[in-house]
């Protein structure tokens, strides 16, 4: 039998909005707009230099209807790259991209193969004796276990499983397409292609059960390094699976306990060591950035009253690491070392009123309904829908305390 490779892709979401994205500059902004299209030609450009046989995309080549053509022309421009070099495509539909949803459509290359969605499909390759088998969402819910229902592998052939599935369950991601693991290993196949999951996951190692992750991380909860994989077959066999990292922007967290930094330089110098090292791994790419600043600390109402200064100071030792080492967002979760009374001379103790209002029910309550308020008049796409303002309303809460702490003990001073 053949010896050959093929790339195994997943969860392009071409057209895909940067939600939340608290980058202050325009131009950096949408460079990491463009980061999704950046990424796809990337994988493009690596599928043709692995010199590979097919690619695999298990689903969400769109992250929903196209408002427009353009994304659809985009793509089609890609693939036919492969197309002039040989190279088939073969497509799956998920729940983003699933015919319900997307409903435009721009003639692709002949060498591109869709599996339907009305049952499992088997496409074949003779020349490499491999067969390719797969069905495509209909509706955005898939809640039918469609892996039962795939064909028996085909004889003297690399049988090769493409499915967009949850398997058992991966929060955050939807329950769809749901099945075990035994379900896969159970239908004889030599290789199982899922997408779905946006995490790099090699679910079972032989026959491999293979999660790529998507090409681009898009938000904060999407970190670390992303791309497909490269499958090499030897003889019939999988021998060997290669990660081809194609990201272009990259979203990374520190989370750093500064209790023991007695002011605010040693803070920063612990932020610069730590953005430093982020730095390293990215590799020359666009970098958002979100600091986690945590532990009990007398800094703490210092820090949290003097937020957007502190937010400058270590956006600027960012810059200092690297220039596309960007600060994403701050948050702050410390904690007081002692609450001091803010006049020891009163008979009413302020820092314990303020203290009390902000574990206030009521307040929260108002909190909420005051930012939510304010974010319906902010334009589309701007705040993250999960945390629009940046921080729970409790950490606001807390941070509006300090600030009052702070103008009173100055007052009282």
């Amino acid at each position: 039998m053949a010896s050959f490779s093929f790339v195994h892709a997943a969860d392009l979401h071409l057209g895909s909005p940067f939600r939340g994205l608290a980058l202050r500059d325009r131009e950096v902004s949408e460079r990491f707009a463009q980061a999704t299209r950046s990424a796809f030609v990337a994988l493009v450009e690596r599928t043709l230099a692995a010199g590979a046989r097919f690619l695999v995309i298990a689903g969400d080549v769109y992250d929903g209807e196209w408002k427009d053509s353009a994304i659809g022309l985009f793509f089609n421009r890609e693939i036919a790259r492969l197309d002039r070099a040989g190279i088939p495509v073969f497509l799956l539909r998920g729940n983003h991209d699933a015919e319900s949803v997307v409903t435009r459509s721009i003639p692709l290359p002949d060498s591109v193969r869709t599996f339907s969605a009305r049952r499992p499909e088997t496409h074949v390759l003779e020349d490499v004796a491999v067969a390719l088998h797969g069905q495509s969402f209909a509706e955005r819910q898939a809640r039918d276990n469609l892996a039962r229902a795939y064909p028996a592998p085909l004889a003297g052939h690399v049988n090769i499983g493409v499915l967009h599935t949850s398997l058992t369950g991966r929060p955050p991601h939807a329950d769809y397409a749901p099945c075990s693991l035994e379900d896969l290993t159970a239908r004889g196949y030599d290789y199982w292609a899922l997408g779905h999951v946006h995490g790099y996951e090699v679910v079972h190692a032989d026959p491999p059960v293979v999660y790529p992750g998507n090409l681009q991380g898009r938000n904060i909860r999407e970190t670390g390094e992303k791309g497909a994989v490269l499958v090499h077959v030897e003889d019939g066999r999988v021998t060997g699976l290669e990660r081809l990292v194609v990201d272009t922007a990259r979203w990374a967290r520190l989370d750093l306990d500064i209790a023991v930094c007695a002011d605010i330089s040693d803070v920063l110098a612990r932020v610069k060591g730590e953005a430093e090292a982020v730095a390293q791994a990215a590799q020359g790419r666009l970098v958002a950035l979100r600091v986690r600043l945590s532990g009990a600390t007398d800094l703490h109402d210092r820090l949290l009253s003097g937020r957007a200064r502190l937010r400058e100071e270590i956006e600027a030792v960012c810059h200092h690491v690297d220039p596309d080492l960007w600060l994403e967002k701050l948050r702050l979760d410390l904690a007081p070392l002692e609450a001091a009374p803010l006049d020891a001379d009163s008979a009413l103790d302020l820092q314990t009123l303020l203290d009390a209002a902000a574990r206030d029910d009521d307040v929260a309550q108002a909190a909420e309904a005051a930012l939510a308020d304010l974010g319906r008049k902010m334009p589309p796409g701007l705040l993250d829908p999960d945390r629009p303002f940046g921080e729970e309303v409790a950490s606001l809460i807390d941070e509006a305390r300090a600030v009052l702490a702070a103008r009173l003990r100055t007052q009282d001073g």
